[in-house]
């Protein structure tokens, strides 16, 4: 895949078939789009190109701190899985969001890319103040030469997918449900870096990781079964979220994996984590050895959906 970090740095070919979006995650609804783009690329023989944003449109034009389900560089690897020959991300500005939906046609699509027939999302919008739609996207095309697609929305669970819904899924510790939206595991990327050692003296190494991106979205505090990449080896392990009550000796969120199996020396590896499934809530434990218990039942119950998922 070509990915393009500027608009000047892609070359402007009439035959092509665009789709545009935020494509955040890169959820099951996302994944329709770009096999509709990949599709009606290969019959008419034309360039297929995605054109996202970066930063997210919403941190921008407005100050809502959204947390974000796929960083740049996730979403990138993502649509290079589905097979996206060409990718654009446009530098998006408070400058650049304030161009009708009619200039950007004009201004980026026409002048800057070109295309032959644009495939989006039912509920896209753009220009400034989200105020071009599909409507508005066929009259533009009928008059600047381009025809356009639009894709219906797919369901899951008689509920429309969209990142929303999968945000909320995850602060609700509804993984299963949001690896099921999304059409994958949810996975996050980060630094293993040192603790206090608290589960090497429990009995339970852990390794500490350290987000890379602060507006990642982290699911609910809880206890979670997840698939580590660390070393190029993949190894399953028991994640807990949150401020470990049972020490009150912080009130941040740390994330912490004991990873099953695994005794090698990891401090200052990339991991990356896939999560599968919630076992439950995180609790205050009256004494050490309640909390040991208790961490045995979890390793033990992710050993057999582990033994279980594999066999």
């Amino acid at each position: 895949m070509q990915t393009y970090r500027s608009i000047n740095e892609i070359e402007k070919v009439e035959d092509s078939v665009l789709t545009i979006g935020t494509f955040d995650g890169v959820h099951a609804g996302h994944r329709d789009i770009i096999a509709k783009l990949k599709d009606y690329a290969a019959k008419k023989s034309l360039r297929d190109v995605v054109i996202t944003f970066e930063p997210h449109p919403r941190t921008v034009v407005s100050d809502y701190d959204i947390k974000l389900l796929s960083t740049l560089e996730e979403k990138i690897k993502l649509l290079e899985s589905l097979g996206v020959s060409n990718l654009l991300v446009i530098n998006f500005t408070k400058e650049f969001s304030q161009q009708s939906s009619a200039e950007f046609i004009k201004n980026i699509i026409c002048d800057k890319i070109g295309s032959k027939h644009i495939i989006i999302g039912h509920d896209h919008k753009f220009g400034k103040d989200r105020v071009g739609d599909e409507d508005e996207l066929v009259k533009l095309g009928s008059s600047n030469g381009f025809s356009v697609e639009i894709v219906e929305p797919v369901f899951k669970k008689e509920k429309i997918v969209s990142s929303t819904q999968i945000r909320n899924a995850l602060l609700n510790g509804e993984v299963e449900l949001a690896a099921e939206l999304l059409g994958r595991n949810y996975c996050f990327h980060g630094d293993v870096v040192k603790g206090v050692s608290r589960g090497t003296i429990l009995g339970f190494p852990t390794a500490n990781i350290e987000i890379r991106d602060s507006k990642k979205l982290i699911p609910q505090n809880g206890v979670y079964i997840v698939e580590c990449k660390i070393k190029d080896q993949k190894v399953f392990g028991v994640m807990n979220i949150g401020v470990r009550p049972t020490f009150a000796d912080t009130n941040r969120v740390i994330i912490e994996v004991h990873l099953i199996e695994f005794n090698e020396d990891i401090y200052g590896e990339e991991i990356e984590v896939s999560i599968l499934k919630r076992l439950r809530d995180e609790k205050k434990f009256e004494s050490k050895e309640e909390l040991i218990y208790q961490i045995k039942r979890d390793k033990r119950k992710a050993v057999q959906y582990i033994g279980a998922i594999i066999n």
